[in-house]
């Protein structure tokens, strides 16, 4: 393992299970010995964000908590943000203002920030001078030190501001409180070493620490043990998985060992960075019969004057070979991107040639946002001439295009047969996922839910799928 790489020592690990203990014995003061302790726990943001809420969660059950998605039930809310676009940071900030009025009403209640959004010192800042409701907030790289920190809180009865300068440590052996369902997300690797010059990841989560192929292939049989049908694999860039592991497996021979775990389930993976997609790994899909043919690769920009603007070290033309090369080795393959529309000098010019790549490579779907500009990032200090409404008209003209292309796609269903996984309900009744990530409609029972089943697609509106079932697996 690299130098770099910082792994929390078991010592460390033993040390915060005993803080569990010791909060679960001041929560029982603060709360009165019979009160039955209620967390809520909202993640905003990435799937990476989410199961770092399922690790809060678990410490969490361990100091006794139930939990609930009603603030006003809850004795400790706790935010775990995210700090990726405008939008989500002035959501919390919104959310957290509302707080106030429950702090006053029950002032014994707990309000914690934690994630990307607190890790960031002038945000924390803003929140201690600001939201006096808030009780404790801790950064990303604090997590596994959330007893700890949350035995301050309740011990000194005062406020706890924790913010490490650190590039990210490694943490295993955390309890995990995995929500009963049918999806499963399993993190491989934190962090990211690419500094695209628009993002704050690395930021604030740190550098590429990758854990361990034992450590990971343990809790993938655990979570197909428990029953999911499908698990996640995460990561900042997935594809560098393994770069700081001296002479340790890459993601394709972590792929393909995963896919040897016993059980009747589907592999999905994200984020994908295409600079490091290589044809290894579209082999390895193709070969893997558990791994999901729909590959999430987001290219940002189709303009090469712009990916370099980006820092993002790929070209057009690279992307394009690599989508190429996919759809002649993996049958059926979907691809979903994201792409930033107004990046500080983009010019008109550059935006046609985004939407020329969109409309050639016809994309299953697209992840679209207008340029957010990030505190820290090398972006922010480039120039933005672009007014905003040029950017929305932009904006506009991409969205309109994926629909025509995405109306084109589901049209093309109809009467075919499609496995799919059953994951939810739906006001026909049921709803499901194919394989390439399509969403069926169908009638159907909720013992259905976690169920393979063969639909067959009876209709297509604009983006809606629906069907029949012609067999349960």
């Amino acid at each position: 393992m690299s130098e770099k790489t910082v792994v929390m020592p078991p010592e460390e690990i033993a040390r915060q299970k005993g803080f569990l203990l010791e909060c679960a014995e001041l929560l029982k003061s603060r709360f009165g010995d019979g009160h039955t302790l209620l967390a809520l726990v909202h993640s905003y943001g990435c799937q990476q964000n989410t199961s770092d809420g399922e690790k809060l969660m678990g410490m969490l059950a361990e100091m006794g908590f139930g939990f609930t998605e009603t603030p006003a039930d809850a004795d400790l809310i706790l935010y775990n943000t995210c700090a990726v676009r405008e939008n989500a940071e002035v959501k919390v900030f919104g959310n957290v203002g509302e707080l106030s009025h429950l702090k006053r009403a029950r002032p014994e209640i707990l309000i914690g920030l934690c994630g990307c959004m607190m890790q960031q010192k002038h945000i924390a800042e803003k929140i201690k001078k600001s939201y006096p409701q808030v009780d404790f907030v801790f950064g990303t790289h604090s997590l596994p030190k959330f007893p700890e920190i949350l035995k301050d809180t309740l011990q000194n009865q005062k406020r706890v501001f924790q913010v490490e300068e650190s590039d990210g440590v490694l943490a295993e052996g955390i309890p995990v409180h995995r929500t009963p369902g049918v999806k499963a997300s399993l993190p491989i690797m934190y962090g990211c070493n690419n500094f695209c010059t628009y993002c704050v990841v690395p930021l604030v989560r740190g550098r590429e620490r990758s854990r361990q192929p034992e450590d990971v292939l343990k809790e993938a049989r655990e979570i197909a043990d428990a029953g999911f049908k499908e698990i996640t694999l995460l990561g900042q860039n997935v594809n560098s998985y393994g770069n700081d592991l001296n002479g340790g497996l890459r993601f394709p021979e972590l792929l393909r060992k995963v896919n040897d775990v016993p059980g009747d389930f589907w592999i999905r993976f994200l984020s994908s960075h295409p600079k490091d997609c290589t044809k290894e790994l579209i082999d390895t899909i193709a070969d893997c019969e558990k791994v999901c043919n729909h590959i999430y690769l987001p290219v940002q920009s189709g303009s090469n004057r712009v990916l370099k603007l980006m820092n993002r070290n790929y070209t057009v033309e690279w992307y394009k070979e690599l989508i190429a090369y996919a759809r002649e080795r993996i049958p059926g393959v979907m691809f979903t991107t994201d792409l930033i529309v107004g990046f500080p000098g983009e010019t008109e010019e550059d935006f046609m040639q985004t939407l020329a790549l969109v409309n050639e490579v016809k994309f299953a779907s697209l992840f679209t946002f207008i340029y957010s500009k990030r505190e820290g990032t090398r972006a922010a200090q480039m120039e933005d001439p672009v007014p905003k409404e040029e950017k929305s008209r932009w904006f506009s003209m991409l969205l309109d295009a994926q629909r025509k292309i995405g109306a084109d796609y589901y049209k093309g269903y109809v009467g075919q047969t499609f496995r799919v996984l059953c994951d939810g309900k739906s006001p026909l009744g049921l709803a499901g996922r194919t394989e390439f990530n399509a969403v069926i409609d169908f009638p159907g029972e909720e013992p259905l839910i976690g169920r393979f089943l063969q639909v067959e697609v009876t209709s297509a509106d604009k983006h809606n799928l629906t069907g029949e079932i012609r067999a349960v697996e």
